[in-house]
């Protein structure tokens, strides 16, 4: 328990193509490598300018649940493994998180 308190939750958020993409991002960073304990998908319409084009896609929102201390290895990851030129990856500070939940996202990740 010493170990959560000082500890911060993050999310970080990041958009994808598909569901099959983020799927497979999602059991590596969980599973094998540990870098979140959640992925939370959400399917969004995004409407942006993209190379001077109007783009109006279907997309999934991705919502990495993990530690402050996981997010850089997290964020560099997701990098690597992004199907788009310039992926979306940021980062929101969670306050207040429920004191089991965050212990729980803690013994989740490395």
């Amino acid at each position: 328990m010493a170990k959560q308190k000082t500890q911060t939750a993050v999310i970080i958020v990041s958009t994808f193509p598909d569901q099959e993409t983020i799927l497979t991002i999602a059991k590596d960073l969980i599973v094998k490598k540990k870098l979140c304990a959640c992925i939370n998908l959400i399917k969004v319409r995004s409407v942006f300018v993209w190379k001077n084009k109007l783009e109006d896609q279907q997309e999934f929102i991705a919502l990495f649940k993990t530690t402050k201390l996981s997010a850089d290895k997290l964020k560099s990851e997701i990098k690597k493994v992004h199907p788009y030129e310039v992926p979306e990856i940021m980062e929101i500070k969670m306050n207040d998180v429920y004191k089991p939940y965050m212990s729980w996202i803690v013994e989740s990740t490395t």
